[in-house]
């Protein structure tokens, strides 16, 4: 069986963890969570999730710090952010950092799991002329991108 994707959520808040972890898992994806910038490395390494879903304010290390962290690895994955900062500069700084989106939190679950699983299905070699994945492919329980 094709493997969905390995994700790695990186928020302070342990509701927002639980929820995201919850959410992505009912949809086949392996999760795992951390709750600051050091934890979220060392398991970036680990790990090598396909995407990490990082906030940007944390205690310690922000999440712009991790993500330029994250773009020194050999593998880097990609990196969406989830925030609660509505800062057109900070989205500005972190697409040019790399990251592959920047999401406000309360966050639409559904461009969620679109953005999340556009990242895992070209992480994983997504053949050329397959369609991108659509929310609500993987409820069917259908591979990302057929």
């Amino acid at each position: 069986m094709r493997e969905l994707g390995r994700i790695l959520v990186v928020d302070d808040e342990p509701e927002i963890c639980a929820v995201l972890a919850e959410f992505l898992e009912s949809k086949g994806l392996t999760v795992a969570t951390a709750r600051d910038g050091a934890t979220a490395l060392r398991l970036a390494g680990e790990l090598a999730p396909h995407v990490v879903l990082l906030d940007v304010r944390m205690p310690g290390m922000g999440g712009l710090a991790v993500l330029r962290e994250l773009r020194r690895l050999p593998d880097p994955p990609g990196v969406i952010l989830v925030t609660a900062v509505r800062d057109e500069a900070v989205g500005q700084e972190a697409l040019a950092l790399g990251a592959a989106d920047y999401i406000a939190k309360p966050f639409d679950l559904s461009y969620l799991e679109l953005s999340v699983l556009t990242k895992v299905t070209a992480a994983l070699g997504g053949e050329p002329g397959r369609r991108p994945p659509r929310p609500g492919d993987l409820i069917r329980g259908d591979e990302p991108g057929r």
